[in-house]
């Protein structure tokens, strides 16, 4: 059976539910993800300035620079739409995602830096690179596990009760969102939450996100 295009991809369908849900697709996109959990790491660790600032040299380094990336790569043409339905376009995102978010580990690790958010680039590090791996067969959402991951990272540290508050209503709307726009397929998005919570999970016996 022949895939149909996902549902925002031409511009003149961008309207009514279909713009809704793929503006929130973006706002929940895994960079801005990422970005609210190295936050709230970093002044989880360190309360106060020093804590803010951990977490800016890690939001710089592993949303925003990534963000930019993919940005420069649609404004000259070397990707076609801003969600890179075609795998091959995520190559270049996802190896310049797995540099910045080595260097945050090496200047967090090298400087000192809280050790919860040593241990979310240190888990960038490795998630990235099993998308990076991963995308050259198969198209796996990068939202959904970006989204489980969160809701996990969540209650390793805040607690099971954060968890079920933050991760029902998101992983919930992130998946539908996904399937909505039939930007993956239900196989691809369960992938993702799986490898989510994994990459997350296997880093707990060498003592990250315990607290």
């Amino acid at each position: 059976m022949k895939k149909l295009p996902p549902l925002d991809l031409l511009a003149q369908n961008r309207i009514g539910l279909v713009k809704t849900a793929r503006i929130y697709s973006n706002v929940v996109s895994p960079p801005v993800m990422f970005a609210v959990v190295g936050l709230a790491f970093g002044l989880y660790a360190l309360p106060g300035w020093a804590g803010f600032l951990w977490a800016a040299v890690y939001g710089l380094l592993v949303s925003l620079a990534p963000i930019l990336v993919v940005l420069f790569l649609l404004r000259s043409g070397r990707i076609a739409e801003l969600h890179m339905s075609n795998t091959r376009e995520r190559n270049i995102p996802y190896l310049s995602a797995i540099l910045f978010a080595a260097i945050a580990y090496g200047l967090i690790a090298g400087f000192g830096g809280p050790e919860l958010l040593r241990c979310l680039a240190l888990f960038n590090v490795i998630e990235l690179t099993a998308l990076t791996v991963i995308n050259h067969f198969w198209l796996i959402s990068l939202h959904a596990t970006g989204a489980m991951a969160t809701a996990v990272l969540v209650g390793l540290v805040f607690g099971w009760t954060a968890a079920l508050i933050v991760g029902i209503p998101l992983v919930g709307s992130v998946c539908w969102v996904r399937l909505f726009l039939k930007r993956h397929s239900p196989s691809q998005v369960v992938a993702g939450l799986a490898l989510g919570a994994a990459v997350v999970l296997i880093l707990v016996p060498f003592g990250c996100f315990v607290t």
